[in-house]
């Protein structure tokens, strides 16, 4: 069975700093998009990090320069580090991939699967 694991979520001060992992062995679909998704309570799913086959990652506007998208091979990790957080980052996070191979990866959630379960992310003025 796939799955996605996510950890790394908490409670954080502004200006404060978390890393969220995605544990998967679908990892290794190097020729797949791997993203980091969020949402909050009465929003839409947004995409916030993304990173293609070839390791070439785009970011939403709201968290370039602070949010970084990484995948460790070795340990079928996916993480997000996430530095200079803002309450307006707070979200229920979550990873996932792409339908299919060799897509663009800005496409929407519709596009993705096997999500997995999120983990929060809660950050306080």
């Amino acid at each position: 069975q796939v799955q996605l694991v996510e950890s790394g979520g908490g409670s954080v001060q502004a200006g404060g700093s978390l890393r969220l992992s995605c544990s998967t062995s679908l990892i290794a679909r190097t020729t797949y998009c791997m993203s980091w998704f969020r949402q909050a309570p009465g929003k839409e799913r947004e995409g916030v990090a993304r990173v293609n086959g070839n390791d070439m990652a785009t970011y939403a506007d709201s968290v370039k320069g602070r949010f970084t998208i990484s995948k460790d091979y070795a340990k079928n990790t996916l993480y997000l580090q996430m530095n200079d957080l803002k309450p307006e980052d707070t979200a229920m996070y979550y990873c996932a991939i792409a339908k299919y191979s060799n897509t663009p990866c800005e496409l929407g959630p519709n596009w993705y699967h096997h999500w997995g379960q999120g983990t929060q992310v809660t950050v306080s003025s």
